[in-house]
């Protein structure tokens, strides 16, 4: 009996061993392409670390690649014995024994983990085949992915077989080399020799005990022991594995005592050139491919992806060609202005004493000085006024000077900076996307990160409301002081805006005259009417997608908002009442040219086309009524070659000055700019300087100039579209003709030494309007 036993015990041992083995070589083999691929000995012998994806203009011009930039590697004799000791002892303590899987260890992590003490079970050679061969890439995977269990041992199985095929092939030596180039250390730091000069500024050959204990904690969570953002908890995990040092023998009891007890001591002054190739297009289509790439398991840093984004490039060039231009200019205006005066003051005018104090401590070193020199600001303050070289931005190009990290923020907080994107309604496609001055200095998109108070640029949204619900462009208001009383979180509150200049005209306008001129009191008035609730569904509706707190003033551009939110809010009035989802890539391939995903416009009917094209027309009033705030454009003569050309827009400026902004909008484009300090105590201080038709407007202006002189850029001058439907409401209103007035005003600025002439005899405006400035 004792022998049957013995024989059945036997043949199940033996079948169960002929299935592993099937299993494995099924595995191998992706049999029926269950398992996916596998790397191969070809591979093994010439592994790639990563392919470079490639992200392209509309035209064909290669805009930027992504790859990882700060990785160097290094050889096995330039890593300290210290980072391997510590590598080994905390991850893969049996790591020279074994010939790629670890047996014993992976069936002790399974008790371990049954009595809750949960651990990984994979080698160094295991961790080393999943980052360098992306085992668990969907490229990797075969049909079994689905099934959850199952595909946890076909990921596990791969590991073990790629481990094996490295092990057979390389030396331990080699196989930690490869390792300790490939693993991330995050903050976008892959390798060793990134990390060390990153955290500590120094090559990875002279690392202590503490620091190679700190760098190897990362490797648990490179998020969650970061030493930069989580200072305790990587000191925790520190002393764990210089524990783990010392219980295999690596360091002595006096060496870990004389670590244990040292702060983390980084030096985050290494400054590493990890902006070559980088653009604020190549971040805006980085993030707008973040869900794609996570839902289909691709890394744009490795996959070899192809790009193709609807960026023109001929009009992205002249954009950033007229950005430069103006911004020189303002910031040269800026600087007369303030002379050697700093520039950030409060609401009332008056220098901000600690306004530098408080810069460092938003930045992320301040907490880890706090923390070395024990609260002691004198000696805090020392790190940050002792003088160092560096190189900075300037107009002139890169200047290599010597400031102190003081001067430093100081200077930087006196540069202006603008966000700038243009959009074509009729396709969704965005061919313009220009975030910020410089993406090196300045790499804070402000065409999609940043959102400021949208002032006057706003207001277009409650004349909008009025024409969706009864109004007509030649319905009349009174410029007269008003006052609106509502409930704010339970409180009676009582709103009474002034006009730009402090003064009430009394004089009857249409609702076209009205936001042409960007009359404060009548757009109020409006917003009563309408209701500020109203006012903000209407937004929405259109594609703001910003909280907005609806007050009475939602109207005069209280909230903040995007330059992205409000060029794709626009876009809908051009776009015939069709909310649409803007399109930054078209398409994209892998390394062969294979289609993996194509992007169409997505759209929603928001609004009826009569109201769509009456918006239109009211945008025309800011440069056709009288006192319009947009006039200042005929000055640029290259917009206005041909008669037939129209232009609408709204500009835009938040209380001080503070933000500057203009929306132009022609017969195929919606462009919208903004302008302003990055911090917003730093401003501007009359309406002469600081308004947005002198800030943003001229950027605009320039930037269509260049786009009409160029016959190859697909775009001419033109009247606004007729009609799409038959307009059942009122619209050719009597206008009065005044002389040209340039200097109108915003209606958020604080001053303004401009004031309309009375109106001549009201005549009918002409269907199309004269190629130039309104005459007497």
């Amino acid at each position: 009996m004792f022998r049957s036993i013995h024989n059945i015990f036997l043949r199940s041992f033996l079948i169960l061993i002929y299935f592993i083995i099937i299993f494995f070589c099924a595995i191998e083999l992706n049999f029926l392409w269950l398992f996916g691929y596998s790397p191969d000995m070809q591979d093994i012998k010439n592994p790639t670390m990563s392919v470079a994806s490639e992200v392209y203009s509309a035209d064909g011009k290669l805009l930027g690649r992504y790859y990882k930039e700060n990785r160097s590697p290094v050889e096995f004799k330039d890593i300290s014995p210290n980072l391997i000791n510590a590598l080994v002892a905390t991850e893969d303590v049996r790591f020279y024994k074994h010939n790629g899987v670890d047996v014993y260890g992976f069936f002790s992590s399974i008790i371990q983990t049954a009595k809750g003490d949960k651990r990984g079970g994979s080698t160094i050679t295991q961790q080393l085949a999943k980052n360098l061969f992306q085992t668990r890439k969907r490229k990797s995977q075969g049909v079994i992915r689905k099934i959850p269990v199952l595909r946890t041992v076909v990921y596990k199985c791969k590991e073990w077989l790629t481990a094996f095929k490295i092990e057979h092939l390389y030396s331990k030596q080699q196989i930690l080399t490869f390792y300790f180039n490939t693993v991330p250390f995050g903050n976008n730091s892959f390798g060793i020799k990134t990390a060390t000069l990153k955290y500590f500024n120094k090559n990875p050959d002279v690392v202590t005990p503490a620091e190679a204990a700190t760098l190897i904690g990362m490797l648990k969570g490179t998020s969650v022991y970061n030493p930069i953002k989580y200072p305790d908890r990587s000191l925790a995990r520190r002393n764990t594995v210089l524990g783990q040092m010392q219980k295999y023998g690596y360091i002595t009891k006096a060496v870990y005592d004389e670590n244990i007890h040292q702060p983390l001591n980084l030096n985050l002054s290494y400054v590493e050139d990890d902006a070559q190739g980088d653009s604020y297009i190549r971040r805006a289509v980085e993030k707008w491919l973040e869900k794609w790439c996570k839902a289909n398991d691709y890394d744009l840093y490795r996959d070899g992806l192809k790009i193709y984004t609807t960026i023109d490039s001929r009009l992205q060039q002249f954009a950033e060609e007229a950005v430069e231009e103006k911004m020189k200019m303002l910031q040269k205006r800026f600087y007369n202005l303030w002379g050697k005066k700093n520039p950030w003051r409060d609401s009332k005018g008056n220098e901000i004493k600690d306004f530098v104090l408080k810069a460092e401590q938003k930045l992320p070193i301040y907490d880890l000085l706090e923390k070395k020199y024990n609260n002691d600001t004198t000696q805090i303050q020392a790190y940050f006024n002792k003088p160092r070289r560096m190189k900075v931005f300037t107009w002139n190009g890169e200047k290599d000077t010597t400031f102190s990290p003081v001067d430093s923020i100081k200077y930087y907080a006196k540069i202006l900076n603008t966000g700038m994107m243009t959009i074509e309604p009729s396709t969704g496609k965005i061919k313009v996307w220009v975030g910020g001055i410089n993406h090196k200095y300045f790499n804070f998109d402000h065409v999609n990160q940043a959102k400021r108070q949208a002032g006057s640029t706003f207001k277009p949204f409650a004349y909008l409301t009025a024409l969706d619900n009864g109004y007509t462009p030649c319905d009349k208001f009174t410029d007269k002081p008003v006052s609106i009383s509502y409930i704010d979180n339970g409180k009676p509150e009582v709103w009474s805006p002034n006009n730009a200049d402090f003064h009430f005209s009394y004089r009857e306008m249409s609702l076209r005259w009205a936001m042409g001129k960007s009359v404060n009191s009548i757009t109020a008035q409006l917003t009563e009417k309408v209701g500020w609730d109203k006012v903000v569904e209407y937004a929405h509706k259109c594609g703001i997608e910003s909280p907005l707190k609806s007050v009475p003033s939602v109207s005069l551009g209280s909230n903040d908002v995007s330059v992205y939110e409000m060029v794709r809010a626009y876009s809908t009035f051009l776009n015939k009442g069709e909310k649409i989802d803007p399109l930054l890539v078209t398409k994209i391939t892998d390394q062969n040219g294979s289609v993996l995903e194509e992007f169409t416009l997505k759209t929603e009917k928001v609004l009826s086309e009569e109201t769509a094209w009456l918006m239109l027309y009211m945008f025309r009033g800011g440069m056709e009524e009288p006192g319009g705030t947009s006039q200042a454009l005929w000055e640029y003569p290259g917009l206005w070659k041909s008669n037939s050309n129209q232009i609408g827009g709204k500009t835009g400026t938040s209380s001080d000055y503070v933000d500057g902004w203009y929306m132009g909008i022609t017969k195929d484009l919606v462009t919208g700019v903004w302008v302003g300090a990055d911090d917003r105590s730093v401003h501007f201080t009359t309406s002469e300087t600081g308004e947005g038709s002198h800030t943003a407007l001229p950027i605009f202006g320039r930037f269509m100039e260049k786009v009409y002189a160029d016959p190859q850029s697909g775009y001419k001058p033109g009247p606004f579209p007729k009609p799409w439907v038959k307009i059942t409401k009122t619209y050719m209103c009597p206008s009065p003709r005044i002389s040209r007035d340039t200097s109108a005003s915003d209606s958020l600025s604080n001053t303004s030494d401009s004031t309309a002439a009375e109106p001549a005899t009201p005549t009918a405006e002409p269907e199309t309007p004269p190629a130039g400035p309104p005459t007497p």
